[in-house]
């Protein structure tokens, strides 16, 4: 059993997300889209998503020191089917699913506990 994926990016969490944010607006030489002022900002570069958000202050210790802010940030079709596979393969989420700005999501780690951000977007509904 494996996890459907739509997308995979990288995020960087920082509490100083304006300094972050304009230091790499100006490093890849292109503004953020989305933007969600002080909250998230999303460059697309060739191959890859870079997301960069501020945490809840609930997380912001989680976050904190030298590699704290890094996560492979998982986009799945189903939040259950990937909480399930991470149970099924001996590492589940030790925390419950939240629901942020974008979508549900929950934190997971893998076998050398580096950060997994699995997440599910809301669903768009046709009119």
């Amino acid at each position: 059993m494996s996890i459907r994926l739509n997308h995979v990016f990288v995020t960087l969490a920082s509490e100083r997300f304006d300094h972050l944010v304009a230091y790499y607006q100006a490093l890849l030489g292109q503004s953020p889209e989305p933007l969600l002022p002080n909250r998230y900002a999303e460059f697309q570069l060739p191959g890859l998503r870079l997301g960069i958000f501020k945490p809840k202050a609930t997380h912001c210790e989680e976050f904190a020191g030298a590699g704290g802010g890094m996560s492979l940030c998982l986009e799945v079709e189903s939040l259950e089917g990937a909480i399930a596979t991470l149970t099924d393969l001996g590492y589940p989420p030790p925390g419950e699913v939240t629901q942020a700005s974008h979508g549900r999501e929950i934190y997971a780690y893998d076998p050398d506990g580096n950060r997994l951000i699995l997440h599910q977007a809301h669903i768009q509904k046709s009119l």
